[in-house]
């Protein structure tokens, strides 16, 4: 769910950086150009019941984080509330200014998307044998943004601060369109092409289930004109560079009130800008990845990209503004220097990947041993992939406990991420596997021989 990372298609992650395999590019073979989509009655998640679980229980997860830990109280395993607890106090559950600025946040990054210079990239193989070209500008429309915000701040035109004290509202805002905007995606589905011809579904996503196709996603790209592809702009745009914003909100929240920013404060934001740096700097590699090559663009990836990245991965920094955490010099230390291993092994391993990839004969790569499978591709067997077949997992895990560490340990909550990431890394592991053994068979077995690790090397 949210690439990402980016970095990575399970439920909700952060980006959608994550591949299946370590693999060079395959070359389709008998591609059946007639057919633009390939039905199947396979569930994932549990089928219709667990879509609907999903689909209702994300918005409450996204309110519970706030309701159980807010500026008025927050919650301790030795006090574990009996009912649902209260909205905070100073902070309105809807409002019309709320909705407005999330709409006209909406409309400035596809504004920005359109208008400012993109690199030209094409994707990878439909099944109607046909490439799409992507329209890739992500670190531009950050960087005005980033420039902005500073003008704004610096002249006193912005107050960034108000994000805080509107944030359940902007919450209600992203769901009430994220819900809208699935039902566009999923009604759009069954429209025609310019041409009259069937849109090209996602074979997860035509299932015939109404609920669990609206949640899954039925079109697998759906576009606006030639250029404006909708999935790819959500997943690394909107979410992503909203979510540093609300950051950044909370930190000048907290140097209004305080007078400065505190260290913890300045290791999560500084850690998470990274992240989103990273990301939109690296763009070009969410084209391979199984949201844009096989998800469809439903309930699952709109809502994790719009809402669950921004409103629940700003966590920390909302908690360090609201309970103030002080960091000893030795737990600052340990901290940076988990989060130098986590990056080091994440970007170290996607680039080994993305370089193979692109030219395996390179210097950089061409030392690398690898299984040559029938499809014709090849799988890295040492390097940074020798150690366990998603080792770009292990550094994002590690990256993020060294967001959540800078919150200390005076509370659960705010190591909710950590947790989720956790299992969902663990499920999208074994949605990997499962795609890689339809996709390379015997090979596949070879390769897990191998490569005896999973996630983690000699535990897991």
């Amino acid at each position: 769910m949210v690439t990402t990372r980016r970095q990575s298609g399970a439920v909700l992650r952060p980006t959608a950086k994550a591949a299946a395999s370590p693999s060079s590019p395959s070359k389709a073979k008998g591609t059946d150009k007639s057919k633009s989509s390939a039905s199947t009655t396979h569930y994932e998640f549990m089928g219709p019941p667990g879509a609907l679980g999903i689909i209702l229980g994300l918005p409450l997860v996204c309110y519970g984080l706030v309701f159980l830990c807010n500026e008025d109280t927050c919650l301790s395993l030795d006090a574990l509330p009996t009912t649902f607890p209260d909205p905070p106090k100073n902070m309105p559950l809807f409002s019309i200014e709320a909705c407005f600025v999330f709409s006209a946040w909406m409309g400035y990054c596809v504004l920005l998307h359109l208008l400012l210079p993109g690199t030209m990239k094409k994707g990878t193989m439909l099944p109607d044998g046909t490439r799409l070209t992507y329209k890739l500008n992500g670190m531009s429309v950050l960087l005005v943004t980033i420039l902005l915000t500073g003008v704004g701040i610096h002249t006193e035109t912005l107050d960034l601060q108000w994000v805080h004290a509107n944030f359940l509202a902007l919450l209600t805002a992203g769901v009430g369109f994220a819900f809208l905007f699935s039902f566009v995606l999923y009604f759009g589905s069954f429209t025609t092409t310019k041409k009259g011809k069937q849109k090209i579904l996602a074979k997860g996503g035509d299932t015939g289930n109404y609920l669990y196709d609206f949640f899954i996603g039925r079109e697998l790209n759906p576009r606006i004109g030639n250029m404006f592809d909708l999935k790819v702009f959500c997943e690394l745009t909107p979410g992503l560079i909203g979510w540093l914003l609300l950051d950044l909100g909370f930190a000048h929240a907290q140097f209004k009130k305080t007078g400065s920013i505190s260290v913890a404060m300045s290791l999560v934001c500084a850690f998470q800008a990274l992240y989103v740096f990273d990301a939109l700097y690296f763009e070009p590699a969410i084209l391979t990845t199984m949201d844009v090559t096989t998800d469809g663009f439903g309930f699952m990836l709109a809502f994790g990209d719009l809402v669950w990245v921004p409103f629940t991965y700003s966590l920390q920094a909302r908690y360090i503004l609201e309970q103030g955490v002080e960091l000893e010099l030795m737990h600052i230390i340990i901290i940076i220097a988990i989060k130098v291993i986590g990056y080091s092994i994440f970007r170290g391993s996607n680039g080994q990947k993305n370089a193979f990839r692109t030219d395996p004969d390179s210097p950089s790569v061409a030392h690398l041993k690898f299984l040559k499978t029938k499809r014709g591709t090849r799988l890295i067997i040492n390097g940074w992939w020798g150690i366990c077949r998603h080792v770009n997992y292990l550094g994002d895990w590690l990256m993020a406990w060294a967001w959540c560490l800078p919150c200390g340990f005076g509370n659960v909550i705010p190591y909710f991420y950590v947790v989720y990431f956790g299992v969902l890394l663990f499920h999208r592991d074994l949605r990997d596997g499962e795609q890689c053994e339809i996709k390379y068979g015997e090979d596949w077995k070879k390769y897990c021989a191998t490569v005896k690790y999973r996630l983690i090397p000699g535990v897991y």
